[in-house]
């Protein structure tokens, strides 16, 4: 088993208020219906175990399910999530993120920011990474870009043009 780790980050400023976006990103019942890939996520109290449809991956058929520690920022804040892989005691997940997102007050509207570094370990060569890590980040760009449009439809709101930045 050889892990294979990608990491992306992006921001932009929707035309909606923060405590409507906040809402969305921390609904467990709600995120799987606006993210593609994602078919559930099972709560229990900070820790919330996400699972995705079955990926194929150079052949190699996976199913991830992982389990993350979400931290929500204090207070009436909204301003901050952040989000750790942290599996069970004696579970070994082949997968996990980490990472944040950040919302705060723009003149249009909400600026989010998103960073998320994703880890597989999968069956396969190092000699593979170039290979599996593209893989990776175009599936993550679809599904990034895929979230955006089901958020704005959700709030019946539009990004602001020339905001989205990616990297």
């Amino acid at each position: 088993m050889n892990r294979f780790t990608t990491t992306t980050e992006s921001e932009a400023v929707v035309a909606a208020e923060r405590a409507a976006i906040w809402a969305v990103l921390t609904d467990p019942a709600l995120l799987p219906r606006l993210t593609p890939l994602l078919t559930g996520i099972d709560t229990h109290g900070d820790h919330w175990r996400w699972s995705m449809m079955r990926l194929a991956v150079l052949g190699v058929g996976i199913q991830p399910t992982f389990t993350e520690r979400m931290r929500f920022a204090d207070g009436s804040e909204e301003s901050r999530i952040d989000f750790t892989h942290e599996p069970p005691p004696d579970v070994h997940e082949f997968t996990g993120a980490d990472g944040w997102y950040r919302l705060r007050e723009a003149a249009a509207g909400t600026h989010l920011a998103i960073r998320l570094t994703l880890h597989v370990e999968l069956p396969l060569s190092r000699l593979a990474s170039p290979a599996v890590v593209g893989l990776m980040n175009v599936t993550l760009q679809r599904t990034g870009d895929r979230f955006v449009t089901n958020l704005l439809h959700h709030l019946d709101a539009d990004e602001v043009p020339g905001s989205r930045v990616t990297r």
